[in-house]
């Protein structure tokens, strides 16, 4: 069996024994154990396990200014640095209140922790060894690797103190798509393609420049991903990027990530963006994320053969632009009553819309109704093409013969023209299974961009009825 555990940095040692009664402690392997995880033998169908390991000593951040000075500076202005001395919190008598103390104090309920502001000022807000543990051992011996504070970046660190009915981020976080791993990420010609929005540490390594975390690759998009830490509210909530932006953005799973990224771009527009997609691609549709592009109107193939650009009115009359419907957020009011933040990233309620549309889930069912009525009659007439119109070389894919090499989600499983085969579609029709696609895997059934999809699914509508007849 595998044993871990938890705990401060340094050397631990497990012991073990078979019974409750038994007085004597066995050794599993040396007292040096760094990575807080053990194998052992099973010898039996019960075991009793217990490990011993470094005390955990807290400096406060005061600390960590002399080596670390230039973190420690923008630290200081985040709203995590003032949550013991922020007026709600005082007036709340949280300074005093020990439910609340573990989250606003720096390692309360330990010797070494904060006891009162009095006794321990230095002690006092959320600091340094919040999040990297103890650190005095580390201060009093730099050199020495096995008391280094820990970088850790799974979203349960952030969930110890933001959960529960008047933080419920980790908790709705948990309930979202960004906690899934799509497929193994620490694949050689996948960490540096499909990592890069499908893997929480293989993005932050592209952010920060730093090695590719070959093996510990599966990791979701957690909290760290989006915000940082270290950061001043430069945007909202300490967020790594802007909530709005209306410039045409994309990453490919291709080239240098350094040479493609760009900061003042809307945060959820680092990857739900088209990565590059073109109808001249044959071996796929356009990947699930065209979200952004939709929003603004800015890809696609229209009949004029000019590039889109008919941004919504959703992109520049809502100032939080994907946030602004997919994160609305509600108070704390009572246990009963719980905060919401947004976290779940679905929307569940339209408040938001009553702004403009007095009457919004009809008007929201009506509009998806029709862009699926649209969609369905583009990919008849394709069918109705593949089986009618299709060169005789395609003709043995039936109604897959408009489709790609791997066909998507609106085919039935089967075999489709090959990557040579593909060059016997007609432009039209590769068009207009683009535009389709687009449509399709925009997710939002024109509620993103009503008037746009309408006009793809048209367009693509007009080119399919002008290979028919021919």
């Amino acid at each position: 069996m595998t044993v871990t555990w938890d705990g401060p940095s340094g050397y631990y040692q497990l012991f073990q024994k078979s019974g409750i009664k038994d007085a004597i402690w066995q050794a599993v392997g040396k007292p040096t154990n760094l990575v807080r995880k053990a194998s052992v033998p099973t010898t039996g169908h019960s075991g009793f396990f217990r490990v011993a390991g470094p005390a955990p000593s807290y400096a406060g951040s005061g600390t960590c200014q002399e080596c670390h000075a230039s973190v420690l500076n923008r630290q200081i202005h985040t709203d995590h640095a003032g949550t013991f001395t922020n007026s709600q919190f005082v007036a709340a008598g949280g300074q005093t209140n020990r439910s609340c103390l573990p989250c606003h104090t720096v390692g309360y309920g330990l010797a070494t922790g904060f006891l009162t502001k009095t006794a321990t000022p230095q002690l006092v807000g959320v600091q340094c060894e919040n999040c990297h543990g103890p650190a005095a051992n580390h201060a009093a011996n730099p050199d020495d690797p096995t008391t280094r504070p820990r970088i850790e970046l799974a979203a349960t660190l952030c969930g110890g103190c933001h959960s529960g009915p008047m933080q419920p981020n980790f908790d709705e976080w948990q309930a979202s798509p960004h906690t899934g791993v799509v497929q193994d990420m620490n694949a050689a010609n996948v960490i540096d393609t499909c990592g890069r929005c499908h893997s929480g540490s293989a993005r932050l390594a592209l952010l920060q420049g730093t090695r590719l975390p070959v093996g510990d690759a599966n990791l979701g998009i957690v909290c760290v991903t989006c915000h940082d830490p270290h950061q001043t509210n430069a945007y909202p909530a300490q967020l790594r990027n802007p909530i709005a932006s209306t410039t045409d953005y994309f990453i490919t799973a291709s080239g240098t990530f350094t040479n493609q990224y760009r900061s003042n771009i809307n945060l959820c527009a680092q990857c739900h963006n088209h990565r590059g997609a073109a109808y001249t691609d044959s071996s796929a549709p356009p990947h699930r994320s065209p979200q952004y592009n939709m929003l603004l109107g800015t890809v696609g193939e229209l009949a004029s053969g000019l590039p889109p650009n008919q941004p919504a009115s959703h992109a520049l009359l809502i100032q939080e632009q994907c946030v602004g419907c997919h994160m609305q957020t509600k108070p704390y009011v009572s246990q009963t009553q719980p905060a919401v933040s947004g976290h779940k990233f679905t929307v569940e309620t339209y408040d938001l819309c009553l702004a403009c549309h007095p009457q919004p889930e009809p008007l929201l069912e009506y509009v998806q109704g029709a862009i699926s009525s649209q969609i369905g009659q583009v990919k008849t007439a394709l069918d109705v093409w593949a089986t009618k119109k299709a060169p005789p070389t395609l003709a043995k894919y039936g109604a897959l013969a408009w489709e790609y090499s791997s066909p998507g989600d609106l085919s039935t499983p089967g075999p489709t023209p090959s990557a040579s085969e593909q060059a016997s579609i007609p432009v039209n029709i590769q068009k207009a299974r683009f535009n389709l696609y687009l449509v399709y895997h925009d997710g939002s059934f024109g509620v993103h961009n009503g008037p746009y999809a309408v006009l793809l699914l048209e367009t693509a509508l007009d080119w399919v009825t002008e290979e028919l007849n021919k």
